[in-house]
């Protein structure tokens, strides 16, 4: 039998297993950003919400940056819940996983892609920068005690507060793996869904629902699941970015172009081919 894995990544020997109130270490000089959070909602009678996507932005491209408006569009029309900003959390260098940009670039890279083109997004260089791999259900949490917690929570016109909802925003793919035991934990599931909740972007002729059907756990919280469609077919993956800039292609309208130049002066990807992918999203690769 193999070793446990959870969120895609063996669990080394000596692991702590999985509990809600895990926090990692805060890296030197880090601070949980907030410039761009709503500073009050519009409709005070609603759930603040905040978006969270954890990936591996090697680098970062459009269809990212797309996933967060689509997300946006189905709050805005049919949901109880108040948009008020949304995180990029690139994964540690120790997610072990081949063709990963140093964590510092791949930082650095999602924030060049949302500092001027996004009024609500933002990059929370945390996960990055930890010396150890973090699983997404401690990831979540402590985004939870940096709004709920440090900040409070979102501060109602009558000076009352109201706890933030955090939402993972994932592709149909991340769900697809929650159905396999050797990749999550059913610990991290029932944390992950029952706690926080997740958007899926559902690509064009997949049907998330069917499989939430057959799955126990993610039928369990189908409440707190939501499901929006890809109207528009776009499957720019930063594996063929890679890849193109290795045989010297153009990633030109594929990345942001402060991405493309970032990636060309600091000689990202032109070396080293890889085609090992990884089970946070494809679409998030």
């Amino acid at each position: 039998m193999g070793e446990p894995i959870t969120d895609g990544i063996p669990r080394q020997d000596g692991a702590e297993p999985y509990t809600s109130n895990s926090q990692g270490t805060p890296p030197p000089g880090y601070s949980f950003p907030t410039h761009k959070l709503a500073k009050s909602m519009q409709d005070s009678s609603k759930i603040p919400l905040v978006l969270v996507a954890c990936g591996s932005y090697s680098p970062v491209t459009y269809l990212h940056l797309r996933m967060f408006e689509m997300a946006a569009d189905y709050f805005n029309i049919h949901s109880k819940y108040e948009l008020i900003g949304g995180y990029f959390s690139p994964v540690s260098d120790y997610y072990q996983k081949e063709g990963l940009a140093p964590a510092v670039h791949r930082v650095r890279m999602c924030e060049l892609a949302t500092e001027t083109s996004s009024t609500w997004l933002m990059v929370d260089s945390w996960e990055a920068l930890q010396p150890s791999y973090q699983r997404t259900a401690v990831v979540l949490d402590h985004f939870d005690e940096e709004l709920n917690g440090n900040m409070g929570g979102m501060t109602l016109p009558d000076g009352k507060t109201r706890k933030i909802q955090i939402l993972l925003l994932a592709g149909g793919d991340l769900i697809e793996s929650m159905g396999r035991k050797d990749v999550w934990a059913s610990e991290d599931l029932h944390h992950i869904l029952g706690q926080f909740g997740c958007m899926v972007i559902e690509r064009t002729g997949t049907d998330v629902w069917e499989f939430l059907l057959s799955h126990d756990i993610l039928y369990e919280h189908k409440d707190n699941i939501h499901v929006v469609k890809q109207v528009i077919y776009n499957d720019i993956s930063s594996t063929k970015v890679r890849l193109f800039v290795k045989r010297k292609m153009s990633i030109k309208y594929l990345v942001p172009d402060a991405v493309m130049r970032y990636i060309f002066d600091n000689l990202l990807y032109s070396k080293k081919l890889t085609r090992k992918r990884d089970y946070v999203s494809y679409a998030f690769d």
